[in-house]
């Protein structure tokens, strides 16, 4: 989940040198924590949230395969 979370993220900002991605896990949860710039926090999030909902949507199908469950939370900086 962090290596794909990471990849996503890099392709949407300006800053990719920036971007900062930590995983924990719960038992069979993941939680994923996004951390970007200021000036690409519009960029990830997007309009209404949909870039963000979209990346939730991307890794919680990446996670059913693995028989686990996923969180995103994007992190101010």
């Amino acid at each position: 989940m962090k290596a794909l979370t990471e990849y996503i993220a890099k392709a949407l900002v300006e800053n990719p040198e920036r971007v900062e991605v930590n995983q924990s896990h719960q038992g069979s949860r993941v939680r994923v924590e996004l951390k970007v710039s200021k000036e690409d926090m519009g960029r990830v999030i997007g309009k209404s949230g949909r870039v963000a909902n979209a990346i939730r949507i991307l890794l919680r199908v990446a996670a059913e395969r693995e028989g686990q469950q996923v969180t995103l939370d994007v992190l101010e900086p």
